[in-house]
């Protein structure tokens, strides 16, 4: 049993199955359950195969119907609740929001009456931690709809739960691990403690598909791409298993960063080769179109922006970004293209250098000088000169005003996490509420979301 758990984790669905298939005892068939619907979970979480979603719902029905023929123990409403919430992850995977919510609501009314009945059981910190953060997490305009469902959740309560399921003994704890770092990203921002703590788990697990693909994605948050790119080596010497096609997607944002763009525009290619969702295309179009244009070749550019226009939909941000940026009548500035790439990778002196060789001048436009002084900003900020990245926040702020650019609410929410980290709650509070006000932008479920956690998380210190 703990030889297929660790198959599924390691992203070898179809092993994991055959190991599964060859334990016939009774008395572990609870367990079974729970491995061989978390085996299909992650299946359809990374391949988004709608017809996998199909034979998922028709197994969920019989293993629901299952658990209800048995007389109750923290097990079986343990087993109910994990059942129900990996169903709202596949509904909300695969695009159906209203039955995915109630999924959800179904799993949390099943955590409350199991640690009711059986607080000791320490499995269901998994579950409860996990539906915690969504919940704690979601944005202030559905906030209503949550309490209206009588689900309530803090980030912070949610993470301490993990955090205590992944320092003890269960069998679970390498699953809250994961889980706990992946919150401490991309909830919470904390990329340098997430990626830190994935390298960590990379020394127990240096070989696990899934652990790798984690920390590939809090190293590229964490403006690492060339330590992520090292990592890239090893997982296609560890290829067997499910194709991860948004691996080939998160490598040609590395490359790209690098500045190897014709290698980057072969990984985008080869993502929209394999990949079934229609999320990602129009932004890796998008960005095919960017590896053109930084190599000169406007021609092929131009055309690659077309294509996007046309391609996927907009519903992930990359892709609202990218039709954002299409809207616009001009091509983008290419110097600033490549000092906000060479910040984003962490090449930071590269990035300087693109920096400086911009002349207030040559910009033309409102949104290029606003833009100019974010990505001074942002690289100051990554470079720790904090009175820097500070004073130049606060002008693109003022020079955002009310233009639906995410350059103003993003740098209320940086000012809201430099203020928290100097333990001045009450600067940090304005911040992030002042970054929860703009109405209208390309990252305003994620900025909303980031900061709608950390003024949770300064309640409960203030608590």
């Amino acid at each position: 049993m703990q030889k297929a758990y660790q198959l599924v984790l390691n992203l070898q669905p179809e092993v994991a199955l055959a190991q599964l298939n060859k334990i016939t005892n009774k008395s572990e068939e609870l367990h079974k359950m729970y491995v061989l619907s978390l085996n299909e979970t992650i299946d359809i979480l990374v391949t988004e195969d709608p017809k996998r979603m199909d034979q998922f719902e028709t197994n969920f029905k019989q293993r629901q119907q299952y658990l209800e023929g048995l007389p109750e123990t923290a097990e079986i409403l343990f087993l109910q609740a994990e059942l129900n919430l990996q169903r709202g992850f596949n509904l909300l995977n695969t695009g159906q929001e209203f039955n995915a919510v109630f999924a959800i609501r179904r799993a949390y009314n099943l955590v409350q009456d199991c640690k009711k009945k059986y607080p000791d059981f320490i499995p269901i910190k998994k579950t409860s931690g996990v539906i915690q953060v969504m919940v704690g997490s979601v944005p202030e305009k559905y906030a209503w709809f949550m309490g209206l469902l009588g689900m309530h959740g803090q980030v912070t309560t949610g993470q301490k739960m993990l955090s205590e399921l992944r320092n003890s003994k269960s069998s679970l704890s390498l699953e809250a691990t994961i889980l706990f770092f992946t919150v401490k990203g991309f909830i919470n921002q904390h990329f340098a403690e997430a990626a830190q703590g994935m390298k960590e788990c990379l020394k127990e697990q240096p070989d696990n598909r899934l652990v790798l693909f984690i920390a590939i994605n809090m190293l590229m948050k964490d403006s690492q791409a060339e330590n992520a790119l090292d990592l890239f080596t090893i997982l296609d010497k560890n290829a067997q298993g499910l194709q991860m096609y948004y691996v080939e997607y998160l490598r040609a944002e590395a490359l790209l960063q690098k500045g190897e763009y014709q290698q980057a525009i072969l990984a985008f290619q080869k993502f929209q080769k394999g990949y079934r969702s229609s999320s990602y295309r129009k932004d890796s179009y998008y960005k095919i179109g960017l590896c053109y244009l930084l190599m000169g070749d406007e021609a092929q550019a131009k055309a690659n922006f077309e294509k996007a226009k046309i391609t996927g939909k907009d519903n992930a941000e990359p892709d609202k970004y990218a039709a954002k940026q299409l809207e616009e009548p001009n091509l983008p500035n290419i110097k600033i293209l490549k000092a906000r790439l060479y910040t984003d990778g962490g090449y930071y002196s590269e990035a300087t250098a693109a920096l400086q060789s911009i002349t207030l001048t040559e910009l033309k436009t409102a949104k290029e000088q606003t833009e100019y002084y974010y990505r001074k900003a942002r690289l100051a900020h990554k470079l720790h000169d904090i009175p820097t990245a500070k004073t130049l926040y606060l002008q693109t702020i003022k020079m955002t005003n009310e233009n639906p650019w995410y350059f103003g609410a993003n740098s209320a929410l940086q000012l809201g996490y430099l203020a928290q980290e100097q333990k001045d709650y009450v600067g940090a509070k304005k911040y992030f509420e002042q970054a929860l006000a703009y109405k209208r932008h390309e990252y305003k479920n994620s900025i909303d979301n980031k900061a709608k956690a950390a003024l949770d998380q300064i309640k409960s210190i203030k608590g």
